[in-house]
C-alpha cells in the first residue's frame, strides 16, 4: 500500500463522512507522524456544544497528547476542508509541519486574510489533495439541511 496524500486524505474523508452522518458540518482530518496515523478526528462542534470543536484542533490535542509535546513540527495534518482563522493559528502555536487540505474555504479559509500567513514560517502547504470529493460532501451536507 502506498501511503501518500491522496490515501491520508482518503482517511480524513473518512472522518468526514462520520460528521455528515451525525449532522455535524462534515471536516475530518488525520495528523500523521513518520508515515503513521497518530491522531484522528471530525467536527464536534454540535455534539459537544463547542465552537472550537474542530476536526483540526480536536486533532492537535490528540496528537500532542500522543507524542507528549505541544509541537508538532514532524508531522502532517490531512483536512478536508481549509483551516479557519483559528484552527490556522493553533496549528502555527503547534508549528506543525505540513498541512495538506482538500476543498478551499471561500467564506472562512484563513488564505482569505490576504498573503500574510498566519500559519508558522516553516509550515509547508498542499492543496487541492481531493478537493472534488470534499466539496461534493459539503454541498449534499447543506442541501440536505436546507430540506
Amino acid at each position: 500500500m502506498i501511503f501518500d496524500d491522496t490515501y491520508y486524505m482518503q482517511r480524513a474523508l473518512l472522518q468526514a463522512k462520520i460528521a455528515f452522518e451525525l449532522g455535524e458540518i462534515p471536516v475530518g482530518a488525520v495528523l500523521v507522524s513518520n508515515n503513521q496515523i497518530i491522531a484522528q478526528a471530525h467536527n464536534q462542534t454540535e455534539k459537544l456544544q463547542d465552537v472550537s470543536a474542530h476536526a483540526e484542533i480536536l486533532c492537535l490535542t490528540s496528537g500532542s497528547n500522543y507524542l507528549n509535546s505541544k509541537y508538532l513540527n514532524q508531522c502532517t495534518l490531512y483536512v478536508t476542508l481549509e483551516p479557519c482563522v483559528m484552527c490556522a493559528g493553533a496549528l502555527a502555536w503547534a508549528q506543525l509541519g505540513t498541512l495538506v487540505y482538500a476543498a478551499p474555504d471561500t467564506a472562512r479559509g484563513f488564505s482569505r486574510l490576504g498573503k500574510g500567513n498566519i500559519l508558522h514560517k516553516r509550515t509547508k502547504v498542499v492543496k487541492d489533495v481531493l478537493a472534488q470529493e470534499s466539496t461534493d460532501l459539503l454541498h449534499s451536507f447543506f442541501k440536505k439541511l436546507r430540506k
